[in-house]
Order: C-alpha cells, then sequence, then structure tokens
C-alpha cells in the first residue's frame, strides 16, 4: 500500500466511521473503485482505533464519569442504582454479541463477507430500515392532525433488554455495508429512543467492540501489501477526520433527518449492483487473487 493510498483510506475511514452508511463498505469500495488491493479486515479494524479514540476525547467527560461510577459500585452497593454505574454495565452487556460473533465469523469476515455483491444488498435494506426507523422518530417527535406528540426515551430508561438489542444490532455490522452507527442507530429508534439518546449509546457502545478488535488485529498488520507504517499514518488522518465528523453529527441529528444517509445508502447500493451485474466491477474486487477493479 502506497502512502497516497493510506491518506486517501484514512480520509474514508474518518469521513464514514460515525455515519450511519458504513465505514469498511466505503473502505472496500475505494479500493474496487480505484483498482487498489482490498486493505483487508485488519486494516479498517485498525484504522478504526483513530476513530475511537476521537470518540474517547469527545465523550472523555461522559466516559469519565461512567467508569468512576462503575468502579465505585463494585464495593459500594449504594452506587449500584447510579445511572452512570448502569451505564457501565449496560455497555458490557451490550458488547457480548459482537464479540461472541466477530470471533466466531473472523474466517467470513475476512472472506464472503467482503463480497461486492453483499455489501450492495446490506446497504439497500439497512438503508430501509434507517429510513423506517427515522420517519418513527418524526412521527413521534412532530404528531400530527390526530396525533398527539409521543414522548421517546432517554438512556436514563435504558434497560438490559434494550442494551442486548442494541448489542445484536452492533453485532450486524460485522458484515461491511450494514454499518455500526446505522444498525444501533436504527434499533434505537425502533425501540422508541430519541435520536440523540440512539446515537450517544451507540458510540458508547462501539468503544470496547471497536477497540478490542483493532487491538487483536495488530497481530496481522505488515502482514501482505499493508505495511506498518501507511497503516499507522491512515490511523492518525482518520482520528483527525473523525473528531470534526462526530462533533458535526451529534449537532446534526438535534434537528435534522437521517433520510439524506438513507437515498445515498439506497442509490450507492443501486449502482454498486449495476457495476457488477454489467461486468465492471468483479464482485471480488481487489481480493488477493483477483486481477483487479475490473471483471473478468
Amino acid at each position: 500500500m502506497s502512502w497516497f493510498e493510506s491518506l486517501i483510506l484514512g480520509l474514508v475511514q474518518g469521513l464514514t466511521e460515525f455515519l450511519p452508511i458504513s465505514s469498511s463498505a466505503h473502505l472496500r469500495l475505494t479500493a474496487a473503485f480505484a483498482g487498489w488491493e482490498d486493505p483487508g479486515a485488519a486494516f479498517t479494524a485498525i484504522t478504526q482505533i483513530g476513530t475511537e479514540t476521537a470518540v474517547l476525547i469527545y465523550f472523555r467527560e461522559d466516559i469519565v464519569r461512567i467508569l468512576s461510577a462503575w468502579f465505585r459500585s463494585l464495593t459500594d452497593r449504594r452506587m449500584r442504582h447510579d445511572h452512570d454505574a448502569q451505564m457501565g454495565w449496560l455497555v458490557i452487556i451490550g458488547s457480548i454479541p459482537i464479540g461472541v460473533l466477530g470471533v466466531t465469523l473472523k474466517d467470513q469476515i475476512e472472506g464472503p463477507f467482503r463480497d461486492l455483491r453483499l455489501i450492495a444488498t446490506t446497504l439497500i435494506v439497512m438503508g430501509v430500515v434507517l429510513g423506517i426507523a427515522d420517519r418513527l422518530a418524526a412521527r413521534d417527535e412532530s404528531g400530527g392532525r390526530h396525533r398527539a406528540v409521543k414522548q421517546r426515551k432517554t438512556l436514563r430508561e435504558l434497560t438490559v433488554r434494550d442494551g442486548l438489542i442494541y448489542g445484536c444490532c452492533q453485532a450486524m455490522a460485522l458484515i461491511p455495508g450494514v454499518s455500526r452507527s446505522g444498525a444501533t442507530i436504527s434499533g434505537g429508534l425502533l425501540m422508541g429512543y430519541t435520536r440523540e439518546a440512539a446515537a450517544r449509546y451507540s458510540f458508547l457502545l462501539a468503544i470496547p467492540a471497536v477497540l478490542a478488535s483493532g487491538v487483536y488485529e495488530l497481530k496481522d498488520a505488515g502482514e501482505g501489501h499493508v505495511s506498518w507504517g501507511p497503516t499507522i499514518f491512515a490511523t492518525v488522518v482518520a482520528f483527525v477526520v473523525g473528531y470534526a465528523v462526530i462533533a458535526w453529527f451529534m449537532k446534526f441529528i438535534t434537528t435534522k433527518s437521517f433520510m439524506p444517509f438513507v437515498i445515498y445508502r439506497i442509490l450507492l447500493g443501486i449502482l454498486l449492483f449495476v457495476l457488477v451485474g454489467t461486468d465492471v466491477l468483479s464482485p471480488h474486487a481487489g481480493e488477493s487473487g483477483d486481477s483487479g477493479g475490473a471483471a473478468d
């Protein structure tokens, strides 16, 4: 991998990690469209350490408060009813599904799940799901001629059941094209949470999973065509860009609809199906052993 490729892929990772459009799919598609070799699951996981570092800094006050309360709750029973202490446990519980499935499906994640036809399908299907969830949230928030405004749930109402459902939604993002934030935010909206609450828990929930995945994949860094230098460079670029994006996104969702992302996902999925169906792209473009971006 060249330094130019690592720059572009780092930018793509930073721009797409927190938006509900799937960063892993965009890394895969960027390489395929450019005729580059697929950067692989290890590169994706490691560069996500950069964007998660941005989460740690952006939500540092929340994280410090949650960790402090959680550790105190281990020895002080009175703290176990504290909201921040409970959030610590709920993040742990919500991380279980992706932890189990990430190890169990490792071979599929690095192989069959990176097929462009599967990515196109998940882009479209999850785009529709996000659109439905967004529409339901908008209806509750605005009410209507024959409906009163419906109060949506905040994180103070988060339960163990809902935390596990969030976790299962996050685990779906092991398939490129689903989108970690897209799946968890959609799940939260469908369960009746506010946009801000769904997004905030989505980002907090991602911290253990992404950091663990990135550290686990460090052993595979530097193998094949992706060396350490470009990987570290892309991770730094992803951090800088990612911090700016998360700050913008948290402001955006308080007043705006997710529909632009829904439309983008569906159009990109359709375009991808057309390109693969007309042999402009191979479904395995850029993968090891593939001849390049074009189909054989």
